[in-house]
């Protein structure tokens, strides 16, 4: 195992500080990317950040954690979230622990957002925090 914490965003998070800010807030994902290698390494962690628009490459991305040896996933697979199971049978296939991620708290939102496939194969979860969320999921993530 490495000291290495994979932080895998899912779609539309590229699009940060312009998308629905009275949501999501202001940060860009590059902010929250500067923001959390500051906490890795006050924290002795190494991250992995990464982003994309297709659920597929987030399967690859958590297979690829788990052949590296990653400590543990910070996974915020914004709609994915609510829709993927391939994403949850990836989760539990892999056997690292997983901690979900939202800006947003999903159980606030629209009634299709309260199902969480990636909840079901995670360790736990940080929401509704905004960017913040993710310095708090990588301070449980060390602890682990």
């Amino acid at each position: 195992m490495t000291d290495t914490v994979f932080v895998l965003n899912g779609p539309n998070l590229n699009l940060l500080g312009t998308r629905e800010p009275e949501i999501y807030g202001s940060d860009t994902l590059a902010d929250i990317e500067v923001m959390l290698g500051e906490k890795a390494r006050e924290l002795g962690l190494e991250i992995d950040f990464r982003q994309t628009n297709h659920e597929g490459v987030l399967v690859d991305w958590l297979h690829e954690a788990r052949s590296t040896g990653a400590k543990a996933v910070l996974l915020n697979a914004a709609a994915y979230t609510h829709t993927s199971i391939a994403l949850l049978d990836a989760i539990k296939a892999i056997e690292l622990p997983l901690i979900e991620v939202h800006l947003s708290d999903p159980a606030t939102r629209e009634a299709f957002r309260h199902i969480s496939y990636v909840g079901m194969g995670a360790v736990d979860e940080v929401k509704g925090l905004g960017a913040r969320g993710y310095a708090v999921a990588l301070e449980k993530a060390a602890a682990l």
